[in-house]
């Protein structure tokens, strides 16, 4: 079973639908690269897209990183699971401290 198989993130959520325009920065699976720049997904381009996206909502951002971090785990075998939270998470910007 892959991850657009299962419940969680289907491949137009994780903006892996054939129908992706050409430099959205969608990711390709089973390998979880860029399909537009052949980075690994996600890629610095669409970092500062979701960030834009999400704006403030960083637990929905995080949510949908959660889920993309699933399925790449199940495409992947697992393997590197620091790695690939690191790769998932590791970039968000630390949030602002309430006054």
């Amino acid at each position: 079973m892959t991850s657009a198989d299962r419940p969680g993130v289907t491949a137009s959520q994780a903006g892996r639908s054939a129908a992706a325009a050409p430099g959205e920065h969608a990711p390709v699976s089973p390998d979880w690269t860029c399909g537009s720049c052949g980075a690994d997904w996600p890629c610095e381009v669409k970092r500062d897209r979701l960030l834009s996206e999400y704006g403030t909502d960083r637990a929905m951002l995080s949510v949908y990183l959660g889920s993309c971090l699933a399925a790449a785990a199940e495409d992947l075998g697992a393997r590197g699971s620091t790695t690939l939270q690191e790769r998932f998470f590791g970039w968000l910007p630390p949030r602002p401290k309430k006054e």
